[in-house]
């Protein structure tokens, strides 16, 4: 039977960075991954674009990711935030911060590819395509079930991270419960083509239907993410190209000029997943299997990175003292260091739901006013800005 210290279920961009984190300590590390390179190249979810806070920027160069990237990357150096049809806005400037970028954009398959190619030049073990079965918790290991290339197989761990998304399988089986924050309301995402360069700038724009925003891509594109209503969603996909360009036109203006479509536009349901706990007996939660987040304010993916960063450092620790990797004490370590930052950036991104809604007169008035206020203090300003580059937790 294989024996590991950490198996880290889920090979995507929160696995694979965990597991290229913990490759230097010498611990036994493997991968367990359902969907193969080829299948995940394929993935319409490859073509969505995340907005790296810079403090992501940072984790990806620690690692050695970021050079093999970068190319690909387009910095942040302006994030303008505005009320259509309204007063408030703000901008906030990496100039004025003092950094060369508030963050990147980059399309999610470049980025997934990177680190593939990585863990297969670093040879760490990855069992591919293969999904866990089952799970039988021991005193000092999990014995886990796999189905692997359509044979059922046996190894055990010492840790098990589950890293297999919102959906996750392995937090169920711990019984790990969630709470679900339906906000009944899908994500319109599209790549558009600008007449007038976006100058390394990222809109989001508040609107009737929800935020709009607009993320700076190669070539003069913008990646769009357009929060509507379920109702309202499905009328927006029904329109042609040309009557879909100008409602996106009409919303948002015409500081990038003319707005064109480039290529589908695909919805995402929005809803907010939290695990009521971060880890169980020898299990650790990270990234979507641990809370999946509104994309309005673009904490979602930076938290979940954030957490293998923390889960890394501390098995680092463990295992420099000869600790169990899977030691309760160490797991309630890694949730009391992450709560902060969990309900900080949660309740940052739900509250921003909440502020910009479809509201009463008095509300829409209040939340221009804050805009307006944010905008002419250099201290708050500068607080909103380092939750937008992902570096809250430092100061």
């Amino acid at each position: 039977m294989m024996k590991f210290d950490v198996l880290i279920v889920g090979g995507g961009l929160a696995g694979g960075t965990l597991a290229l984190a913990l490759e230097p300590l010498g611990l036994k590390v493997a991968m367990v991954e359902a969907i193969t390179d080829e299948q995940r190249h394929a993935s319409p979810a490859g073509d969505r674009a995340l907005a790296l806070a810079r403090g992501s920027v940072d984790i990806f160069e620690q690692l050695g990711i970021w050079p093999s990237v970068s190319k690909h990357a387009t910095p942040i150096k302006t994030i303008h935030v505005s009320d259509k049809g309204h007063f408030g806005k703000t901008r906030l400037s990496a100039t004025e911060l003092g950094v060369d970028s508030l963050g990147h954009v980059i399309t999610a398959r470049y980025l997934e590819m990177a680190i593939a190619d990585l863990c297969r030049q670093r040879q760490i073990e990855i069992m591919c395509p293969a999904k866990v079965t089952g799970l039988n918790t021991e005193a000092t290991a999990i014995k886990v079930e796999l189905a692997n290339h359509g044979k059922s197989t046996h190894c055990q761990s010492r840790l098990v991270v589950a890293a297999d998304g919102g959906n996750s399988q392995i937090r169920q089986w711990v019984g790990i419960g969630y709470e679900v924050n339906d906000y009944h309301q899908k994500a319109l995402v599209a790549n558009i083509s600008t007449e007038i360069p976006h100058d390394y700038v990222a809109f989001e724009r508040f609107t009737e239907t929800g935020p709009l925003a607009m993320l700076p891509l190669q070539a003069s594109r913008c990646a769009m993410i357009w929060t509507h209503g379920e109702k309202n969603a499905g009328e927006m996909l029904a329109l042609a190209p040309h009557a879909f360009e100008a409602s996106l036109q009409d919303t948002f203006g015409w500081k990038l000029g003319r707005l064109k479509l480039e290529g589908k536009v695909k919805a995402f349901p929005l809803c907010l997943i939290r695990a009521q706990r971060l880890f169980a007996e020898r299990v650790a939660l990270v990234g979507n299997a641990a809370h999946q987040l509104h994309p309005v304010a673009g904490q979602g993916f930076n938290l979940g990175l954030r957490d293998v960063v923390a889960l890394a450092r501390l098995l680092e620790s463990q295992n420099h003292h000869g600790g169990d990797p899977g030691a309760f004490t160490m797991l309630e370590k890694y949730a009391k260091a992450r709560a902060s930052d969990h309900n900080r950036t949660i309740g940052f991104s739900h509250g921003l739901i909440d502020l910009f809604v479809p509201s009463t007169i008095p509300v829409t008035l209040g939340r221009n006013l804050g805009l307006m206020v944010l905008d002419h203090l250099p201290t708050v300003k500068h607080w909103f800005a380092r939750h937008a580059m992902g570096m809250a937790e430092d100061s």
